[in-house]
């Protein structure tokens, strides 16, 4: 099996456990039965996320799994992680998740990713610093029309290049590295609502703030059923990699702009 520490997901984890024991002979109703459980099959029904671990069957699981110290800590973060039921839960699970893998010098999966996406501010400076070579964090923070701090900027500075976003050429003077912003763990979607949060309040910002020429900011209230709602949303993928194509066709960058495209429902179905 791979360290524990890289996973986030307990389910993926237990089920990982179990597969690797499956080819001794092992079962579902031994794993129920050296965790404590008089159910032979509640195991199987938490990995396939049909039931979640509970408080009190948590440390049996990880006594099961011959867990202990770091790593029976590391799995009980991720319960917590797994089982939270909002943003704030789950953030605060990961960061014990980061901080525990990190402390045992581990490899910690989609870290990097998540720290980019949680605020807006490093994808406004991976654009930004490219188009400054010799800048100061303060002079990109003037640049920014929302109030980003010289010391924000510089942390993200920070992070990109240690993240190995951006690729410093010389002082001060940046590039973007072609390695591609990615992530496939429950951690990453939790990171982007945090951007999408932070990004909504600068689109709201700039409806007072940002010159009619220089924006377009429109939008449309309207009556659909689910197969329309289909379209829509697929045509909005298009319209979104058809922009996403315009701008990587710019030969003459000047600027940094943000599009966000917003399809959300106003009320229940009636």
């Amino acid at each position: 099996m791979r360290p524990i520490t890289e996973y986030q997901d307990y389910r993926l984890y237990m089920r990982d456990f179990y597969e690797e024991r499956k080819k001794s002979g092992f079962t579902w109703r031994d794993f129920s039965k050296s965790a404590g459980f008089a159910s032979p099959s509640y195991l199987k029904l938490v990995c396939e996320g049909k039931s979640s671990l509970s408080r009190v069957g948590l440390p049996r699981v990880a006594n099961a799994m011959d867990l202990s110290g770091y790593e029976f800590t590391y799995f009980e973060k991720m319960v917590e992680f797994g089982n939270a039921t909002n943003d704030e839960k789950k953030k605060a699970a990961f960061t014990e998740l980061t901080r525990i893998a990190k402390e045992q010098k581990a490899r910690v999966i989609d870290a990097d990713t998540f720290a980019y996406y949680e605020s807006g501010i490093n994808s406004i400076v991976r654009e930004l610093a490219p188009l400054m070579p010799g800048a100061l964090p303060k002079d990109m923070a003037k640049k920014i029309k929302h109030i980003f701090t010289a010391q924000q900027v510089r942390d993200s500075l920070e992070l990109l290049t240690k993240a190995k976003f951006l690729e410093e050429t010389g002082e001060n003077t940046y590039r973007q590295a072609d390695k591609a912003i990615t992530g496939s763990t429950e951690a990453i979607p939790l990171a982007l609502r945090s951007m999408n949060r932070e990004m909504t309040d600068l689109a709201k910002e700039a409806i007072d703030k940002v010159e009619a020429k220089d924006k377009n900011i429109s939008g449309v209230t309207m009556g659909v059923d689910a197969p329309t709602l289909a379209r829509i949303s697929e045509e909005i993928d298009k319209c979104r990699k058809r922009v996403i194509a315009l701008a990587n066709g710019c030969k003459n960058i000047n600027q940094v702009y943000r599009l966000n495209l917003q399809l959300f429902p106003l009320t229940d179905k009636v």
